[in-house]
């Protein structure tokens, strides 16, 4: 199977890098720290949404913008105790990409985003943040934005995910999906293509675009 595209839009955790015991620290110090319990959280949607979201749906009003900036802290934080690594195939995959040709599209803060991004060394031209837009994944509005930045039509876009909600976002905003098993089974991800990770993928620049291939 071939993929044909004028431009890549990646997700950040869970599909470029691994912050996930970041992510789980953090988040349990924070939830210890406002009261919150395991049921809380089992009744939302967590992974892949931006963290000012799941606090609107965990706490009243008025304390969700100071709950929304202790967790930046945290795990802002948290980055420098070596709390990211590179996902398998990343840094190949990444190679070589015209760097007017991709972007990331995270659910992260702007400072989180590139803090984890620059500790694993990975450097974005063009960098969609929560701070950036006004609905977060699944709604369309991140990649779509993306588009725009890039100048690709979103019919000429791929979105490599690992959350539902990011592949969500993907399929509302007209664009081909890649889902990446790195953090839910593959058989709970509907995409156009499941991979298990990167590795299992190469990219081949062409003056048409690009094209995705998985390897045999």
């Amino acid at each position: 199977m071939t993929i044909h595209a004028r431009a890549l839009l990646f997700d950040n955790d869970g599909t470029l890098v691994s912050s996930l015991a970041s992510v789980n620290r953090c988040w349990t110090r924070w939830a210890v720290e406002y009261g919150l319990t395991a049921e809380d959280f089992a009744r939302i949607e967590l992974h892949g949404r931006p963290a000012a979201e799941i606090a609107a749906d965990l706490l009243p009003a008025h304390v969700v913008p100071q709950a929304v900036a202790r967790i930046e802290d945290l795990e802002v934080e948290d980055v420098a105790d070596g709390g990211v690594t590179l996902l398998p195939g990343t840094e190949e995959f990444l190679t070589g990409l015209p760097a007017e040709r991709w972007a990331v599209v995270t659910s992260a803060t702007r400072r989180l985003a590139e803090a984890r991004l620059g500790a694993a060394g990975i450097r974005p031209k063009t960098l969609v943040a929560a701070d950036d837009i006004t609905r977060g994944k699944p709604d369309p509005e991140p990649y779509l934005l993306a588009a725009r930045m890039l100048g690709v039509d979103p019919a000429d876009c791929v979105v490599f995910e690992d959350a539902p909600a990011g592949l969500q976002a993907g399929r509302a905003a007209g664009m081909t999906t890649v889902a990446l098993a790195t953090t839910h089974r593959a058989e709970e991800l509907t995409a156009d293509l499941v991979v298990r990770d990167l590795s299992a993928l190469s990219a081949l620049v062409t003056d048409a675009g690009i094209e995705i291939a998985v390897r045999p």
